[in-house]
């Protein structure tokens, strides 16, 4: 069963997501509704973390200011967008 959900997402942001979705012959909905049910299951679906990425830990020391989601999203956009 599906069900209307209201979300406030930032206008450049839908615009970017809207043409993505058109690209891969898909529907936002059907995109927002994938990344919500891979988020539920991430508990049970844990990754493993391999030795050699785990050896990066602590090599990369970012400023107090620095917002790795903000930046990620970014390059999301940039390269999808």
């Amino acid at each position: 069963m599906t069900t209307k959900l209201t979300l406030s997402i930032d206008k450049e942001v839908i615009a970017q997501s809207k043409r993505y979705a058109a690209s891969q012959n898909r529907s936002l909905s059907d995109l927002i509704e994938s990344y919500l049910r891979t988020i539920a299951l991430a508990p049970e679906n844990k990754i493993e973390i391999t030795h050699k990425v785990r050896s990066l830990q602590g090599s990369f020391k970012a400023p107090p200011d620095f917002d790795y989601k903000k930046v990620l999203e970014e390059e999301i956009i940039r390269k999808h967008g």
